[in-house]
Parts: structure tokens; sequence; C-alpha cells
């Protein structure tokens, strides 16, 4: 598969600030890759570096197997579309969204057919003639979005397009953005700290943390198998149970519980000792046929589901998920439970 973007040995340092460690990442064309982490991790300097804001201070960037690290933002193929729409309130719509179609030195007649056309895209023909502040939020980001395609860039950037949506319009432009990649097939690369976001959207993520790629891969890559405490903690919930490890072989561990039951896992080390243990809410029942006993704190309602606070033996805290249904009596607080884990539940993590 040809790569669109490949990033080779990255470094970005701002004085004696290290904001990115050596960064090795290729993006295959036509995809929806995310580069998800918390503030601070990374990800918007390794996007701008991408759109020529930022310079590399070592390392490579290549653009469909050109090295763009040194080439003017202008020059560079990519559209960005920031977490503020930036449209100019004395324009139109459709004038918004031939502006850089304009710049380029397009025609009237050919920027206002394509920018039509960009507008049938995102559902805004009947909106053309009107003015940004006439516009919802949503409509809005919808023509920044179009106005960002128009000029038909090889890549796409998108820095938390939609962090500044409430959450209906935040779930609904969800689907339209990964509409929008799979009908233009042009590559997108989407910054976010929303977990939700990565996984509803994404072809593949990249989850940093303090200026390192910690681990890339599918939704369910990243969330089934993490390969350490920070993807297991930062992907959706989990509990974090420090355990012994007795034996590790072929990538499966033999794990010791917390009160002695012994359990076969899954393993991201291949070292025995002391390591962490994920385990997500959502694969543990209720069940007489224990692997683990605990003390029920409290029983939190969540709508879909309910979460189970619950203490282990020792005081641990952990939770489990359990369908909010009819036939379901959850446990009363001071109430002693037995947990199964279902086969697979468990992951050892490398640290």
């Amino acid at each position: 598969m040809t790569a669109a973007v490949d990033i080779h040995e990255a470094v970005k340092r701002y004085g004696s600030v290290t904001a990115l460690h050596r960064v090795d990442l290729s993006i295959s064309d036509n995809e929806f890759f995310t580069l998800l982490g918390p503030s601070g991790c990374g990800k918007t300097t390794l996007l701008r570096m991408i759109a020529g804001f930022e310079d590399v201070t070592e390392g490579e960037v290549r653009l469909f197997g050109e090295n763009i690290a040194r080439l003017e933002p202008n020059r560079r193929p990519v559209n960005t579309v920031f977490q503020h729409y930036a449209l100019f309130p004395h324009m139109t719509v459709i004038e918004n969204v031939a502006f850089g179609l304009k710049m380029k030195g397009v025609d009237a007649a050919t920027r206002r057919g394509r920018a039509g056309r960009m507008l049938d895209m995102v559902h805004l023909s009947a909106f053309a003639d009107r003015m940004p502040d006439q516009l919802s939020g949503g409509q809005q980001q919808r023509v920044a979005l179009a106005r960002a395609l128009a000029p038909e860039p090889k890549v796409l950037l998108l820095d938390e397009p939609l962090s500044a949506l409430d959450l209906k319009l935040r779930q609904a432009m969800r689907v339209e953005l990964k509409q929008l990649q799979q009908d233009t097939g042009i590559t997108f690369i989407f910054v976010t700290h929303d977990q939700e976001e990565a996984l509803t959207m994404s072809d593949r993520i990249a989850v940093m943390s303090e200026g390192r790629v910690q681990q890339v891969g599918t939704a369910r890559d990243i969330y089934e198998a993490p390969v350490n405490r920070f993807v297991a903690d930062f992907i959706g919930e989990t509990n974090l149970l420090e355990v012994d490890v007795a034996r590790v072989e072929g990538g499966t561990a033999e794990v010791v519980l917390p009160g002695g039951h012994r359990i076969t896992c899954p393993s991201a080390t291949t070292a025995p000792g002391r390591h962490h243990l994920s385990i997500r809410p959502e694969r543990i029942s209720l069940s007489a046929e224990a692997d683990l006993t605990a003390t029920v704190d409290r029983v939190v309602y969540l709508g879909t589901d309910l979460q189970v606070m619950v203490r282990l033996e020792g005081g641990t805290p952990f939770s489990l998920r359990m369908q909010n249904a009819a036939r379901v009596s959850p446990p009363e607080p001071g109430a002693t439970v037995g947990l199964h884990l279902e086969e697979g539940a468990a992951r050892l993590l490398a640290d």
C-alpha cells in the first residue's frame, strides 16, 4: 500500500525541551489516521510539522516519497482544518469555500463550480449565499471542511475540529467526517484527545504520550491488546491490577490474581515477575464460579448499563459493567460477590 506520509526519526526541540522524541510513523494513502493522546503529548506539534508550521529539528517528513521537511507550508499539497473555523465574516459561504482556489489563480467559473460541489458534499448547497454568522456551529464546521477540501489536497490535516461542538453535533460530525474521507479518497490525519472519536472513525490510531508514540494499530488492536499501562488506562475504562507472573511462554502468561486464583492470559511482556494486568469492566460478570471475590461499594446507574464498584480482597478498587435490563438484579452495597473473567478478558502489560 502506498504511503501518503512517512515520518522517520522526527525530533522537535524548543531550546532544552524536547517535544517529540524520534517519532516513526507510516500513514497510508486513503487512510483515516488519528493521533490520539492527552494535552501536551506532542500530537499537535507532529501535525504542525507535517503542515510546515513547525520546523523539524531532526529526521524526515516525506509526502508520497518526497522529503518535505524543509518545504514552505504553501508549497505542500496539504490543507488544515483547525479547532476554530476562522471563516471570513465578510464573505458568503460559497466565497469562503472558493477562497483557496482564488489564491491559486483558478478562474471564477471553475472555482465556483468546484466550491458548489464541495457544498453538495457537506449538504450545505442551500446555504451558499448566507454569511457565516447565519450558520450554526456544526454548519460552520462543515463550511471549513468544504473550504479545506476544495483545492483537492493530497492530505487533509484536522486539529481537534470537533471539540467546540456539543455532544450531539460531535456524534453526527463523526459519521460525516468518515463518509467524507471515504467519498474523497483523501488521506485524513486527525488529532484528538477524545478516545471515542478515535475509536469510531479511524482506520488506525497512534496513541501518544510525552512526545513518543506508544502504540499504533486499529481501534480493536488498541482497545483489546494494549501494550502498556498508559495505553490500557487511556483508551476506554480498565481495571489495572498488580499481579505476580509465574510463567510467560509463547505470548501467554500464567498469572496469580489477588486471593491466589491462577489464570492464563495474553501477554505483552516476556518476563516473569511483578507486572500489571488490564481487565475491561464489560468483560467481567457476577458468578458463583469466581476468579475474584469482592465486596460491593456502590452501583452507578448509567442508562444503558450499570457500573458496579467493588473492592477486592486487600481493598483494591475494581469495577464491572452490567447490562441494564429488567431481568438484571444489581447487588446491594456491602454484599460479597464473586467475579468471573471472560476468556481473554485479561491482558498482561509490558510496563
